[in-house]
């Protein structure tokens, strides 16, 4: 039995049927795999407008038995206390750190103490297991200075990998707002030209937009929020720009601030930048097509060029190998 397994193994043309058969069942399952899919949006869609049902009623329950509600994170007590106890506010505090970590998306002063404690923890950690590494587990035959220099190096990488995780997170959460901007302010310009209010635009908007980008949606909550209680409509539209970090959002907010200044008609700018938005999607997207061939060359060279070389040369080698 394992002769004639090996032997069919071996055999070429038996080989090619198999895996043509299992071509031709893959190709005949990926065309067909789709219209066996169900409509599961409908579905998914009234099973989370039940459930967001089910939520507001046990929050409207809570509020009645008086309970207490927080909005504001608080940090943690250790962390809080670690942070009071070695003036860390005084000696790490940056007020970009501030700002980044608005633009990430951490409100309040429960992620600045965290961030400052991770700023604290984060060097001596990896400098004390960059210690044991060297010195104790791996005994490296280097000298002194450069043990020492590799000590202090991994220290230092840790001093600046809350920032790298900042940034990180910056980038994703722009990412996902610009993709959705373009959209939102085609949102924005049909319910103001439909007579809404700039407030009640951008509440609709926000509802709207949450489900191709939650970060965007909670920036135009916020701004709807401080349009509703701020004195100076101006600070708003410049806190969304602050928030954001992007530059088609600071050129909107600074025409709305136009018109609430001067009242010049919205209508006319917000559909030049939506245009303008989507054409910078539109080259972002280009770009990154273009860039595919000269990312693929390396993969293909390494992956792709022997496994085609197998398959080619392959047959051929089999028979000369046979006829010796």
């Amino acid at each position: 039995m394992i002769d004639f397994l090996v032997t069919k193994l071996h055999d070429v043309r038996f080989m090619t049927m198999v895996l043509a058969a299992l071509a031709a069942s893959a190709t005949a399952y990926t065309l067909i795999t789709p219209l066996l899919v169900g409509d599961s949006l409908t579905k998914r869609m009234k099973a989370v407008a039940n459930e967001r049902e089910r939520i507001r009623q046990r929050e409207r329950e809570r509020l009645n038995r008086s309970e207490k509600v927080s909005l504001r994170q608080t940090p943690k007590q250790f962390i809080s206390k670690v942070v009071e106890d070695f003036n860390l506010g005084k000696w790490l505090a940056q007020e970009s750190a501030r700002e980044k970590l608005i633009m990430a998306g951490y409100r309040g002063h429960a992620p600045y103490i965290t961030f400052l404690f991770f700023r604290l923890v984060t060097p001596a950690l990896l400098f004390v297991a960059s210690v044991l590494y060297v010195f104790v587990i791996a005994h490296m035959e280097k000298s002194l200075p450069i043990k020492i220099g590799i000590c202090v190096a991994t220290a230092y990488v840790g001093l600046q990998a809350p920032m790298l995780f900042l940034r990180n997170a910056i980038s994703k959460r722009q990412l996902s707002i610009k993709r959705a901007f373009p959209d939102a302010l085609d949102l924005l310009l049909i319910c103001i030209e439909s007579g809404m209010s700039i407030e009640a635009a951008f509440r609709r908007v926000s509802v709207e937009i949450a489900k191709q980008s939650v970060a965007l949606s909670e920036e135009f909550t916020l701004t709807t929020a401080e349009l509703s209680y701020l004195q100076d409509r101006k600070v708003a539209y410049e806190n969304l720009a602050k928030r954001t970090g992007l530059d088609g959002v600071k050129s909107v907010c600074l025409a709305l601030q136009q018109s609430e200044r001067y009242g010049t008609p919205l209508g006319q700018s917000l559909r030049v930048m939506a245009q303008e938005n989507r054409d910078m999607r539109m080259s972002e997207a280009e770009k990154k097509a273009a860039s595919l061939p000269p990312k693929l060359t390396v993969p293909m060279i390494l992956f792709f060029l022997p496994v085609l070389f197998v398959v080619i040369l392959g047959p051929s080698v089999i028979k000369i190998t046979e006829m010796h």
